[in-house]
């Protein structure tokens, strides 16, 4: 079915999603929206979060798109449930196949969670985590800086170690030896994040786990673009578009031009 997977996101971070789509899935095409300015979602209040959502959503499904993911932490938690009770497409959330990878993943079932405000105030890796696992020791932690570094194209150096390492201080006594990046973004400050954290800690990014889910369904409802397509992607973010560029580029390997719009009061 020659139609496009529709992403959302809050900014840039749903891009590692992507990544993994395109790894896995390189027949289907993609449009993506990210709110760039607008974003982040995780210090606000739940139905800002939600009415932006919806207005992301409205964006794609005008996009006349067969699915649609939300590659956002946050949106998933505040959005998802009601999402799939409306649409009549497919609408895949990050927190279920994070928290899978992450159970598969440990070993002593200590399990950490970082994530946007929003995100761990919802408590849903938490549910997510003993759904799957039943008795897990699940040790959360908001991480307000990480968003802004990310938007602005901070993602190495001394500055950004030292907010890493200081912002991640409460979870190093905890015994955890899994951690959630419970945000899309976060991945970007994986080698970071690693560094701090320690060699021992596995680092659970959703991407991977989000693109077989995406995958799963495709196949099972025969949504799958046929094999002699050529995907064209399409990319939209509603701020600076110049360092969306910068970012889109250098993390999916390949020149991204993205078209700056206004998705404001269209839901």
């Amino acid at each position: 079915m020659k139609r496009a997977i529709g992403v959302l996101d809050s900014g840039v971070g749903g891009l590692t999603v992507v990544k993994e789509l395109m790894r896995q899935l390189p027949k289907e095409e993609i449009i993506y929206i990210g709110d760039t300015e607008r974003c982040p979602y995780g210090p606000r209040p739940h139905d800002e979060i939600e009415a932006y959502t919806w207005e992301l959503i409205e964006f794609l499904l005008k996009r006349d798109v067969k699915m649609i993911v939300i590659a956002c932490n946050t949106a998933t938690a505040v959005v998802l449930k009601e999402a799939r009770k409306r649409l009549d497409i497919p609408v895949i959330g990050v927190i279920d196949p994070g928290a899978r990878a992450a159970v598969k993943g440990t070993r002593n079932k200590h399990i950490g969670v970082i994530g946007t405000k929003m995100t761990i105030e919802s408590g849903s890796y938490e549910k997510a985590l003993r759904h799957v696992a039943g008795e897990v020791d699940v040790y959360s932690l908001a991480c307000p800086p990480f968003v802004p570094l990310v938007e602005a194209g901070e993602v190495y150096g001394d500055r950004v170690y030292q907010v890493v390492e200081e912002t991640l201080r409460p979870l190093q006594t905890s015994e955890m030896d899994t951690l959630i990046l419970g945000c899309t973004h976060y991945p970007l400050l994986a080698p970071v994040i690693q560094d701090v954290v320690g060699p021992d800690v596995h680092l659970i990014s959703s991407g991977d786990e989000t693109a077989l889910e995406v995958a799963a369904i495709l196949d099972y409802q025969e949504l799958e673009n046929g094999l002699d397509t050529v995907p064209t992607h399409a990319f939209y973010a509603t701020g600076d578009i110049e360092l969306f560029d910068r970012l889109a580029s250098e993390w999916l390997g390949r020149p991204v031009h993205a078209e700056k719009v206004e998705v404001t009061g269209i839901a």
